[in-house]
């Protein structure tokens, strides 16, 4: 694949030799490492008006990363300003948006394109993107940057659609609505709902949250960066230490989920101890008590959210949500409650989000009749079929102990190691031989069965319809970084 200057990208031809989906983390490391690459002739199609991904969709009360700042940022891009050690959406998406102006990506951007189809021309040997707005355009390749979480996820309560009153997503929080005194219905407890509802739980005259499984809690080690550590931190090689530190301490939580889940054992330790420092009530305190390993679902860290449960205009409902009425919910007892508002705190379409897709490859093949079986692709980043296709964050690659951006920096890495042999060698296209990536998900699925995801036949959104993990790394993410430093030729079949 050839090499342009970048006048020749910035006039932003209607056949790009690489297509970019996606604005979020993801997209812009993939842009900005073309760049210095020297890859100039690409374009980022971006279904929003605007960058940022996740970290642009999701504004509720609270929002804030869960891994600390100086360790989610990109590592050629530090920043020693961030304002606490675990920032808020607002701050995170300056970060974005401060990357974006650096290193020139502005021309590159094509807003309000929603990639709805993408088809693998044999013949000629390349792409046919199409875009929501009815538009198609050619090109060498594809880099799939959408990640996992951004589509949502309702539930299939009967009734859902009856209710009168306001009802959203977390991540399409609607900012006209105000709780002030209203009676609130949260269905869920996930990673947002931790956020939002001691937020919330402060203004609402009455809050129910529907509880169907408590999460596990630990602390969350979070305070304000003083100005005299942001200045210390300026100085050369101290952010780059501190993020050093910070990589290390959050990969050693990774000994239970890769080795044996008995290891997680002080974890769950320390979150009883949170727990119970936290919930004085024992009836309460029974309720939020985990039944499962802690780890095989996502484990969440918040200092206010349990205090909020505490109070005496919140009630934690075990009782599942069995139907929704115009003005009320109907739990799973009989039990009636009114509410006003209703906010879905329910997660996303974490494996629909890349089998969804009209994606079809080499002799019309589709991506779900390729995935039939499950979504799987090799490292997470190639799928035998679909040439010059790349996916970052795809099958496999998301995390639970440490920042899914050093997950994408070793992707995007070994992205542009494929584009630099197809320079080598003129070929078209490179498409990883199905052989390899059967042997790869093979050995990748036996070493995930024996842990803390299938512990004790526990359910979670790491899983497929089947009960299959794909969507975790099963190890350490420098094992990751190692084993994707350098792509094997031989794994490819290059299509001249």
């Amino acid at each position: 694949m050839r090499r342009q200057e970048s006048q020749q990208g910035d006039r932003m031809s209607t056949r790009p030799g690489i297509t970019i989906i996606g604005s979020g983390f993801a997209g812009l490391g993939m842009a900005i490492k073309l760049k210095e690459a020297g890859y100039h002739d690409f374009v980022i199609l971006e279904k929003a008006a605007d960058i940022g991904g996740t970290w642009r969709d999701n504004t509720y009360p609270g929002c804030a990363c869960d891994v600390p700042s100086h360790m989610y940022s990109f590592s050629f891009e530090l920043n020693p300003g961030w304002s606490r050690m675990f920032s808020p959406q607002s701050e995170i998406r300056d970060y974005m948006r401060a990357c974006v102006a650096k290193y020139g990506l502005a021309p590159h951007f094509r807003f309000g394109k929603e990639v709805v189809g993408l088809e693998y021309d044999d013949a000629a040997g390349h792409w046919r993107v199409s875009t929501g707005d009815g538009g198609t355009f050619t090109t060498n390749a594809v880099v799939s940057g959408i990640g996992a979480l951004h589509v949502p996820s309702l539930p299939e309560i009967p009734g859902r659609e009856s209710f009168r009153g306001p009802s959203f997503h977390s991540a399409e929080w609607d900012h006209s609505v105000d709780l002030t005194g209203k009676r609130v219905a949260v269905i869920g407890t996930g990673a947002s709902a931790v956020q939002f509802v001691p937020r919330i739980a402060r203004q609402v005259s009455r809050l129910h949250l529907f509880q169907r499984t408590p999460p596990w809690i630990q602390s969350k080690p979070d305070f304000p960066i003083s100005p005299r550590m942001k200045k210390a931190l300026a100085l050369p090689g101290a952010a780059r230490a501190l993020r050093n530190s910070i990589y290390w301490a959050l990969e050693t939580r990774a000994l239970g989920f890769t080795i044996d889940p008995r290891l997680m054992k002080p974890h769950q330790t320390m979150a009883l101890r949170h727990l119970a420092k936290q919930v004085p009530d024992p009836e309460l305190r029974a309720k939020l008590t985990p039944d499962y390993t802690i780890g095989c679902k996502r484990i969440l860290i918040s200092n206010d959210y349990y205090p909020a449960l505490n109070r005496d205009n919140v009630e934690v409902i075990t009782d599942g949500a069995a139907e929704i009425r115009e003005n009320s919910i109907i739990d799973s007892t009989g039990r009636e409650i009114e509410v006003d508002v209703i906010v879905y705190g329910t997660g996303f379409k974490v494996t629909d989000a890349l089998n969804e897709q009209r994606i079809v490859g080499r002799h019309g093949r589709k991506i779900q009749e390729a995935w039939q079986d499950g979504i799987e692709a090799y490292y997470g980043i190639t799928t035998a079929g679909f040439p010059n296709l790349f996916f970052l964050l795809g099958p496999n690659t998301g995390l639970g102990h440490n920042s899914v951006v050093f997950m994408i920096e070793s992707q995007v890495r070994y992205v542009i190691d494929c584009l630099r042999l197809l320079s080598r060698t003129g070929a078209r296209a490179l498409d990883v031989r199905p052989e390899v990536q059967r042997e790869f998900n093979d050995r990748l699925q036996s070493r995930l069965h024996d842990l803390v995801w299938n512990e004790g036949g526990c359910r979670s959104w790491y899983l497929d319809e089947h009960g299959v993990n794909r969507t975790v790394w099963p190890g350490f993410t420098f094992e990751y970084w190692a084993r994707t430093r350098k792509m094997r030729p031989e794994a490819y079949e290059l299509i001249h």
